[in-house]
């Protein structure tokens, strides 16, 4: 199964600026991040992002913030807990208003759904907390949850590693920066090509 950017969200939790020089790698994972939100603003994939206490651990990187719509503040550690998940969901079909002529209910055929954007593409930090919480979250609530590996951090490598077993085990698909655009992309002609190159080299 391939990643469709008609099909994807993208969510980066907590590159904070007091968090990422703690972490193990953690200035390369916010690189990646970064490269996933440019991305995402070129392909016009919905970006969100959250805040891990901010009053402590400080606001998101001001690069990748000024690409986030919206930033969740939180004290929780799965965003899910946050209120995530209603901004996720694709927004109420709108109800059509009946008259006097409208025909009656029976034969009135049912508005059509909003798009769904199923595939949730996940980065950030720590990869075995508020990451991984938030993406066992995100399968529970059956969507299908793409961890970026190479733009996850955590103090020790090997809670990060842990942190990935567990996710392949519960279903999540584990892939890097340069997998999630050239999935997006799909073809050498499409209009992003090139400035995605760009991100890439």
């Amino acid at each position: 199964m391939l990643l469709e950017a008609e099909d994807s969200q993208l969510v980066l939790l907590d590159y904070q600026e007091r968090l990422m020089p703690a972490l193990h790698e953690g200035m390369a994972a916010m690189q990646q991040g970064l490269r996933l939100a440019q991305a995402a603003r070129l392909m016009r994939v919905p970006i969100w992002g959250t805040e891990h206490n901010p009053e402590g651990l400080g606001p998101m990187v001001g690069p990748m913030r000024a690409l986030c719509p919206m930033v969740l503040p939180k004290t929780q550690f799965s965003a899910m807990g946050a209120g995530l998940g209603e901004f996720l969901k694709p927004p109420a079909a709108p109800v059509r208003a009946g008259n006097a002529r409208s025909l009656p209910k029976h034969l009135q055929k049912p508005p059509e759904a909003n798009p769904e954007r199923g595939s949730i593409v996940l980065a950030g930090c720590e990869a075995h907390v508020c990451l991984l919480q938030t993406a066992l979250d995100l399968i529970d609530q059956e969507l299908d949850v793409w961890v970026v590996t190479d733009a996850c951090a955590s103090r020790r490598p090997s809670d990060r590693d842990a942190a990935f077993d567990r996710l392949a085990a519960a279903g999540a698909e584990l892939v890097t920066t340069e997998m999630v655009l050239f999935e997006w992309l799909r073809d050498s002609e499409h209009e992003a090509f090139d400035s995605i190159l760009s991100l890439i080299k």
